[in-house]
């Protein structure tokens, strides 16, 4: 028990540092985009030309997956109107994409930082029995206030021009995003992040199979054959979980399932004749969405932890351990979501596939070494084979079609 204390003090007393370092650069990053202001002093401190490149904005939410059937952020990112920017250093960073860089970075610490922070907010409030739904709800709430502020700052961005009826298409997607959210806030309350993280890298499956038999969009052959893989090695990073929870595994279940729903829905939304135009970039959409998500969360927590509330309250404002992390997982939430989609829009598919990659395997194995989570040999494998089957399934049509033109 002092061991843990100790551990969550130390980790407190980091993050304060990095909160207000970091999130400084993720808000600089997300709400100016490197506008035209910042642009000039991005451009004078790398000696760099920026060249009729449109402003770079934040999109819709996170999802591992890279394909058209099976990813929110890439189908907001392919929906985008406007191309990134492109700076790039001189000299000695001559032909490097330094702003995308910057990107990678952000987005990887983003990530990283809201898992354990998530994990801290949670395990203090009490885990799956404690505040699950309101803690995921409040931290939409921190987001929702971010996107509104953004709105009001000077030169930041400007506000969408939406109609009702807009909002009411929006619905749909708003309440995937909520649910695949708050799903995955409570399978982590309900067990290890890194189990978590491990159960919702299988997403695919589930977005395949919405795909093929739900919006008649035909999955190939080579990507129904990686999913075989993808589950095997889920059920083996199963078998050697310390933490495993019957609640943690569905929970996770439902979150992809409602992420592959939120993919769909979302480019059905983008089709909508103007949209694009009247929400003026996809920062906004996700800003409005955060906004619905929050809204529709609502009425769920009363029914399920609206008899104590009061409680909650008084935790919130007795133990700093829940409300700090909570206000900081809701900020890094919105930024690493809206870096990710930046740095997808300035990459191809394979190295969209890499990154993806690379960060489900730093998220996991760093957090779990963090938190003091089980690291056995068998549950690692299971992740390894689970990750690389989601990265082959990213890539197989690709390199198909390359073997088919050589």
């Amino acid at each position: 028990a002092r061991s843990l204390v100790s551990t969550i003090q130390n980790l407190i007393t980091t993050m304060k540092f990095s909160l207000s370092v970091i999130v400084a650069s993720l808000g600089a990053a997300s709400a100016f985009a490197f506008n035209s202001g910042s642009s000039q002093a991005v451009a004078q401190s790398f000696r760099t030309t920026q060249k009729g490149a449109a402003l770079a904005q934040p999109a819709f939410k996170n999802h591992f997956q890279t394909d058209d059937s099976s990813t929110a952020l890439a189908a907001t990112a392919a929906a985008a109107s406007s191309d990134a920017i492109k700076t790039r250093g001189g000299g000695a960073l001559s032909g490097i994409d330094v702003p995308l860089m910057f990107y990678f970075l952000f987005w990887y610490i983003g990530n990283y930082y809201y898992n354990i922070t998530n994990k801290l907010a949670l395990k203090a409030a009490g885990g799956s029995a404690g505040f699950p739904m309101t803690i995921s709800a409040l931290q939409l709430a921190v987001g929702a206030v971010y996107g509104i502020f953004l709105w009001l700052a000077p030169d930041a961005r400007e506000k969408p021009t939406v109609t009702m009826d807009d909002i009411i298409k929006m619905l749909p997607v708003a309440f995937c995003f909520a649910g695949a959210h708050s799903a995955s806030v409570f399978a982590l309350s309900a067990g290890a992040v890194s189990f978590g993280q491990i159960v919702k890298a299988a997403e695919p499956a589930f977005a395949a199979v919405l795909s093929q038999f739900v919006y008649n969009k035909p999955v190939s052959k080579a990507k129904w054959a990686c999913l075989p893989i993808i589950i095997g090695g889920v059920i083996l990073a199963s078998v050697k979980e310390l933490d495993f929870a019957v609640s943690a595994l569905v929970s996770a279940c439902i979150a992809n399932l409602f992420a592959a729903f939120k993919g769909n829905e979302n480019k059905k939304l983008m089709e909508t004749e103007g949209l694009k135009d009247r929400m003026g970039s996809v920062g906004n959409q996700f800003a409005l969405t955060t906004i619905l998500g929050f809204l529709i969360s609502v009425p769920f927590v009363l029914l399920r932890e609206g008899n104590k509330l009061g409680e909650f309250v008084t935790l919130f404002k007795t133990n700093p351990v829940i409300s700090s992390n909570l206000i900081a997982s809701g900020l890094w939430f919105y930024g690493y979501n809206e870096l990710a989609t930046m740095t997808l829009k300035k990459t191809g598919a394979v190295t969209q596939s890499v990154a993806n990659t690379a960060k489900r395997v730093i998220v996991i194995v760093g957090v779990a070494i963090v938190l003091g989570e089980s690291l056995d040999p068998i549950k690692m494998l299971g992740c390894s084979i689970g990750i690389g089957g989601v990265f082959l399934y990213s890539i197989i049509d690709q390199l198909l079609a390359k073997k088919k033109e050589a």
